[in-house]
């Protein structure tokens, strides 16, 4: 379980003291109770979002909790933000332990994929994907300044090659949601090549499952919470002890199959 507020911090690599967090997409949904989840823990959180007025209000409502949050604008599909935060974060606290790549679009359809307009598909992977390897690269040097940096990529389920050759395990209405699916397959990939790249370094990069979540991008379908969801996301990336490399860490324990 999470530490409360006045309780130590989770140690990482034995260490006790507060970890610096950047959470994209965080002002509202599972990114919000991320950022509320690692706070209460804790930890100073720069809670990332691209709309300064609801990117204000989160920071508002958890700071009012005691909690050490504070927004940074970043829309992971803007280059320009993206820059301006990996400098914002460098100078509020010179260095970044955890990234949890959390932003993520569905394109809002379940309609069948041959009828999907490109423009709709490239826009999912503007934020899903090429999103999250820019808010990577912008935060690398950050996280080279961390003992033991932490990548976190929020994943799917619903991206992975086991799911989508068996798809009666989840749901087969899921299995055609072409944008999001293949983004988060996508997603997987990119944790993989990062952790192979990153492998001889401190930093360690893993996919992270919050579970089946009731949130705005499902249509509140899901069958937990997104605080529950939050919750998740912070135990897998403040676990004490050496973190694995370039796994699917599930939201019960252990992994999922890619």
């Amino acid at each position: 379980m999470l530490s409360r507020p006045g309780r130590p911090a989770y140690s990482l690599n034995g260490m006790s003291e507060p970890r610096i967090a950047l959470i994209t997409g965080a002002n509202q949904g599972i990114g919000f109770e991320t950022a509320r989840a690692l706070g209460a823990a804790g930890h100073t959180v720069h809670l990332g979002a691209r709309d300064p007025e609801r990117g204000t209000k989160a920071e508002v409502t958890l700071r009012a909790e005691g909690l050490d949050v504070r927004y940074v604008r970043l829309d992971v599909t803007d280059p320009a933000t993206v820059a301006a935060a990996a400098r914002t974060v460098e100078d509020r606290s010179g260095r970044l332990d955890i990234l949890v790549n959390n932003a993520a679009i569905t394109g809002g359809t379940m309609d069948p994929p041959s009828t999907l307009p490109l423009d709709l598909i490239r826009s999912v992977y503007e934020t899903n994907v090429f999103g999250v390897i820019a808010v990577i690269n912008a935060m690398l040097p950050l996280l080279r300044r961390s003992d033991a940096g932490r990548i976190a990529n929020v994943g799917s389920g619903l991206g992975t090659m086991d799911f989508l050759t068996h798809p009666e395990r989840i749901g087969r209405r899921y299995a055609a949601l072409l944008p999001y699916n293949s983004t988060k397959a996508a997603l997987h990939a990119i944790t993989l090549i990062y952790a192979a790249e990153l492998a001889d370094t401190p930093i360690r990069v893993n996919a992270v499952s919050p579970g089946f979540c009731a949130t705005d991008l499902n249509d509140h379908a899901g069958t937990d919470t997104a605080a529950q969801g939050g919750e998740r996301i912070a135990d897998q990336v403040t676990r004490s002890g050496a973190w694995p490399n370039g796994v699917f860490l599930s939201e019960q324990g252990g992994t999922y199959p890619w």
